[in-house]
């Protein structure tokens, strides 16, 4: 005959799985964000990089066209 199931058993293994994730999440997102705050070259700019580089190259062209 099989065990009588625990459901405070397996609510607080739920829970325990819940939390671990709920972890790994925030530790990623830690990771990601002390990179970006580093300056680590991931291949992606921000969008205050990406708007001075194109403002100095309008800059640039409009100096050489005057």
């Amino acid at each position: 005959m099989a065990f009588k199931p625990n459901y405070n058993q397996q609510r607080a293994e739920r829970n325990r799985a819940k939390e671990q994730r709920k972890q790994e999440k925030l530790q990623r997102r830690e990771e990601g964000v002390a990179a970006r705050r580093a300056g680590d070259p991931d291949g992606t700019e921000t969008q205050d990089e990406s708007l001075a580089t194109d403002s100095d190259a309008e800059t640039k062209t409009d100096t050489n066209n005057a």
